[in-house]
């Protein structure tokens, strides 16, 4: 099929399900991932549900497009979790999910597809500004731990893969409104960022659209985060 595909995690809600919908409007066929995702009602969308934590997932999800769509394109790796707590609050099952997630998921996902992206493929990886600009208000080394060490593999990997016109970028996301956010919290990560105000999930998306977009773009890493990177 000449339908280009993309694999895009922690695809059930929020920038995930926004995703889903910006590369279907793209034209992309959509290979979905959460741990609990229901199916989709779009035949160009296969869901497939799985913790990308667990060893495996990633080499199957790859293997769903390769069989329900001969190809992948581009991988998003959006699953994310992020728990903020001072360092030695942090237990060991929020290390070993923190770590699952953000580093094991992309790892093996990100492996299983470079051995399947064309020349042209694509991989965008989803970090946090709080990477660059710690803030004692959202204590979170974890995140800085998992997410810089995404930041570092991805301009690694755009050396790494340049030769074979494979790119790969990340965005660096402030706080943006999603179902992950209790609405009273709104004003508290409104005031992490000089524009004094949260960004949508359509930020986010369209962040990550231009990146695709982008064919001269590689080893970026684009912050979308109300200028929270630049100081208050």
């Amino acid at each position: 099929m000449n339908t280009p595909v993309v694999i895009i995690t922690g695809a059930s809600q929020g920038i995930g399900a926004g995703l889903v919908s910006g590369y279907r409007k793209l034209g992309y066929a959509v290979v979905a991932n959460s741990r609990s995702i229901g199916p989709s009602d779009d035949p160009m969308v296969l869901t497939v549900a799985g913790d990308v934590g667990v060893p495996g997932v990633g080499q199957r999800l790859v293997d769903a497009a390769l069989e329900r769509f001969g190809r992948v394109d581009t991988v998003v790796n959006n699953a994310g979790i992020f728990i903020a707590k001072p360092f030695t609050e942090y237990t060991d099952a929020d290390y070993d999910a923190i770590t699952g997630v953000n580093l094991r998921g992309f790892f093996e996902l990100t492996r299983a597809a470079l051995g399947a992206l064309p020349a042209g493929g694509h991989i965008v990886n989803i970090s946090t500004s709080l990477v660059d600009v710690a803030n004692s208000r959202v204590p979170s080394a974890l995140a800085s731990l998992t997410k810089g060490g995404l930041n570092a593999a991805t301009r690694a990997l755009a050396v790494e893969n340049a030769s074979c016109r494979i790119r790969v970028n990340a965005v660096a996301l402030g706080s943006i409104k999603t179902p992950m956010h209790d609405p009273s919290s709104y004003d508290a990560l409104a005031s992490l960022n000089p524009m004094r105000q949260l960004g949508d999930i359509d930020d986010a998306v369209d962040a990550v659209l231009y990146l695709e977009q982008a064919k001269f773009v590689t080893g970026e890493i684009l912050r979308v985060d109300g200028g929270q990177s630049a100081g208050l």
